[in-house]
């Protein structure tokens, strides 16, 4: 089925219509990435709002991105955009860390939702109903939203990561695995924010080489 005969408020006006009122959103940035931290969002929009071009962030050009940011940044009725570190990745590992920041982003909202739609995590933890959706940021208004907020908050702050820790091409890249990145990991070692026990990257502690994280 063409992505334009996909009603990405469906979810919504059903819940709408089953008398939820206050429906967030929820999704995450950075699962896949060597380096930087994962930043999940939660976003509640309002009843009934549509807004034109709204889709799953990596569908969508960095331009658009960070247009459809600002519009959701001012319409939602409460946002919460939560960091969880590489430490915290590496310590609980990916899955479990997505988690505990979905469920951070979840409490954080100004606005007690009544209703999560979530993007493929079961959040059996939760106190209010919820829907985890697979693909959901790609089939679901309040999803799609959320994927934004927190991908361009990610990217934004690994541009600033590109500045403190210039060899390695964060502002390209982002973090992921490419060829650049891996190249840069090979010559220079990691940089305190690469996760250490991702693939590639856990290779250099297993072998315990040392490497100086003096910061200038």
């Amino acid at each position: 089925m063409s992505d334009q005969k996909i009603n990405l408020y469906e979810f919504e006006e059903k819940l709408y219509d089953d008398g939820f009122h206050l429906i967030c959103g929820v999704d995450e940035a950075g699962r896949g990435p060597l380096a930087g931290p994962l930043v999940v969002a939660a976003c509640i929009l309002p009843p009934f709002l549509r807004i034109d071009g709204i889709n799953d962030s990596k569908q969508l050009s960095e331009k658009k991105r960070k247009a459809l940011y600002k519009i959701i940044i001012k319409n939602a009725l409460a946002y919460k955009i939560v960091f969880i570190s590489e430490k915290d990745v590496d310590d609980l590992n990916i899955y479990q860390a997505t988690k505990k920041g979905m469920l951070l982003a979840i409490a954080g909202l100004k606005e007690k939702p009544d209703y999560a739609l979530i993007d493929a995590m079961p959040l059996n933890e939760l106190k209010i109903p919820h829907n985890s959706i697979i693909h959901g940021d790609a089939r679901c208004a309040s999803v799609a939203a959320a994927s934004i907020l927190a991908k361009v908050t990610r990217d934004e702050y690994m541009e600033k990561m590109d500045i403190k820790y210039p060899n390695y091409g964060f502002k390209k890249h982002k973090g992921y695995g490419t060829k650049a990145h891996m190249e840069a990991l090979e010559k220079y070692g990691p940089c305190p924010i690469h996760r250490k026990t991702f693939a590639p990257v856990s290779k250099f502690y297993s072998k315990q080489l040392s490497f100086s994280f003096d910061e200038e």
